[in-house]
């Protein structure tokens, strides 16, 4: 076994746990870095309507990037299933069969999304001020989808046999260099927000030939063998039918706070810009309650393809604990020093008190988070995967449209918009947690 790999059938959970959920949730922060210094550098040096248009972007993006990390995480699964059942030949074949995925999806993706941008600033109705430089900045990243999926999907490989800490180090990599381009290309060249999204596409870049190299370079189960690559049809079936439920799962969030940003761009660019600056800061909460959620379903996925029906349940629980200490510890930290760390983005002074608000509704009930993230990942690592989904979409998604067109066209103020988050996560929740012990309940033999 690799040094780096974590032995996920035997022994202790919590310590093995908290070794592959960390680096996990930092490997989040990391992906959220490339955004925030996007939004941080255009902020400081460019002005408060750059950083809007970044900000206007940041649900579109997670659109995107939520279905390509569900698609890996099918892969994640299918991978983690076969490796705890010791079907060797199932999990190269699954390797082989996710590298190709990437790059189809990744492309597909790319060319939708370019085709899709006018429209969807229509629909967004998307301030003068800021639409032009929105419109820029996301053709522009849209290039680099291809590396992206390449990235998540080299990653979900690695995590599959427990180990989080290569693709946390690519992303680390990945995230200097964006950074140095950043102030680059906008202090030394000038090029604003067309700057600062061509160094988010050189870092996607870099992330993905790295774990890239590490993969061909690796041995065991996970070598990837570039010059024997092929496609098997009943591991791709596998990876849609656990990935392609979780995406969607993650776009339902996406699609409704793409609903929730049409209505801030109602409230002018100081709304704007105070979320996406809260936003940047929020996101790493939740990276740390989906990098446990994530462990959950690795955990799981592992132990249950090895018929350890006993330990998945142990794993859950360890999992959604673990989450619930170290997710409140960053909460108490972030809206102590809420004003300190906004005002590192903007100093306008408006733009921190509106910030300050989105913070306390959506960081401090963040403890609801960790049921929801906790009990999802468990079904999917059990090759759950709709039924999270079909809640998500009814629960988040129908919740939120309503809320829009209901309490905030009465009361359109920051305030009422900001306060669906808590309501809807709790809703979601509560069918969840039903919605898992009924499926452990009637849990059927792992595939063979």
């Amino acid at each position: 076994m690799n040094t780096r790999d974590i032995d996920m059938l035997r022994g202790s959970l919590w310590d093995k746990i908290i070794i592959f959920a960390l680096p996990l949730a930092l490997t989040g922060v990391m992906q959220q870095l490339l955004n925030a210094a996007d939004v941080m550098t255009l902020g400081k040096f460019v002005g408060k309507h750059a950083m809007a248009a970044v900000g206007n972007n940041i649900s579109l993006v997670g659109l995107i990037v939520s279905l390509l990390m569900g698609l890996s995480l099918g892969a994640n699964v299918v991978i983690a299933q076969n490796i705890g059942a010791k079907r060797i030949d199932r999990a190269e074949s699954a390797v082989s069969t996710s590298f190709i995925l990437a790059g189809v999806a990744g492309i597909f993706f790319c060319v939708v999304g370019e085709a899709l941008v006018s429209p969807i600033f229509y629909f967004l109705d998307v301030p003068k001020s800021v639409v032009e430089m929105a419109e820029s900045y996301l053709r522009i990243f849209l290039l680099g989808l291809p590396a992206m999926s390449f990235y998540n999907f080299e990653a979900a490989i690695f995590r599959s046999k427990g180990d989080t800490r290569t693709p946390l180090i690519a992303l680390t990599v990945a995230s200097g260099v964006n950074i140095v381009l950043n102030l680059i290309f906008v202090l030394q060249f000038d090029f604003g927000v067309t700057g600062v999204a061509f160094a988010t596409v050189i870092a996607n870049v870099v992330s993905a030939l790295i774990l890239f190299r590490e993969l061909l370079r690796s041995d065991g189960i996970i070598k990837l063998h570039f010059n024997a690559l092929y496609v098997d049809k009943d591991e791709l079936k596998e990876i849609v039918r656990i990935g392609l439920p979780a995406g969607i799962q993650g776009m339902v969030f996406s699609l409704s706070n793409l609903l929730i940003q049409a209505a801030i761009n109602s409230l002018g660019a100081d709304a704007m810009a105070a979320s996406a600056a809260a936003f940047t800061i929020e996101i790493n909460v939740f990276c740390v309650v989906n990098g446990f959620g994530q462990a959950a379903t690795t955990f799981v996925g592992q132990n249950y393809g090895a018929g350890k029906l006993r330990r998945c349940k142990r794993a859950t629980w360890v999992s959604m604990g673990l989450s619930a200490l170290f997710m409140q510890t960053l909460c108490f930290v972030i809206l102590f020093f809420a004003e300190d760390v906004l005002g590192l983005f903007n100093e306008d002074p408006e733009v921190i008190r509106l910030g300050v608000i989105r913070l306390w509704y959506i960081v401090a009930p963040e403890l609801i988070n960790v049921a929801m993230e906790g009990f999802s990942g468990a079904m999917r690592g059990y090759g759950i995967s709709l039924t999270p989904a079909v809640i998500t979409l009814i629960c988040v998604c129908g919740t939120r449209v309503f809320w829009v067109f209901t309490a905030f066209r009465y009361v359109p103020t920051y305030e009422t918009l900001m306060a669906i988050y808590p309501i809807s996560w709790l809703l979601t929740t509560i069918f969840l947690v039903a919605a898992y012990f009924y499926h452990v309940k009637h849990l059927k033999p792992v595939r063979v």
